[in-house]
């Protein structure tokens, strides 16, 4: 079984790629209250490695700091343009070292029907006149407003 600090080492982004991704960080002011900021580096590698691995947030191992506080510094981030910045530049840099077509573009997509779809003259999808199947609310039972609360009697 591998360790977790074995696990963030191998996700770290590697020095020379590092000292490039810094020069886009935001500058954010000093503070005099509070706690202080983390290390930009361990954010950087704690928020990349959340997007590498798809983990959830709070399951981000604590090398790299709260899963909440590295989720506040990717909004902050996003907010700023940092990962557009990057990206730009990440282009820009492909296109003098490789070159990009930029005349030629591809998307791709595709349409499948789905795989427990109804028979083709089966019910209708919107459910009109359908009774007793609606979907409960939320809180689980069904009020009735006091108007049509019944009343039992007996009958003679």
């Amino acid at each position: 079984m591998i360790a977790r600090r074995e696990v963030a080492e191998t996700f770290r982004i590697p020095d020379e790629l590092w000292e490039r991704v810094q020069l886009f960080l935001p500058k954010f002011p000093r503070q005099k209250t509070g706690r202080p900021r983390l290390d930009p580096r361990k954010v950087v590698d704690g928020i990349f490695y959340i997007l590498r691995t798809g983990c959830q947030w709070k399951a981000v191992p604590s090398e790299f700091g709260s899963g909440s506080t590295l989720h506040d510094y990717f909004q902050e981030f996003v907010k700023r343009g940092f990962f557009r910045d990057l990206w730009e530049a990440g282009l820009f840099e492909y296109e003098c070292f490789k070159g990009i077509r930029w005349d030629w573009q591809s998307i791709d997509g595709a349409m499948t029907k789905a795989p427990l779809g109804g028979e083709k003259d089966g019910p209708q999808p919107h459910g009109s006149g359908e009774i007793g199947h609606e979907a409960l609310p939320p809180y689980g039972w069904r009020r009735r407003s006091p108007q049509r609360r019944r009343r039992w009697r007996q009958h003679a």
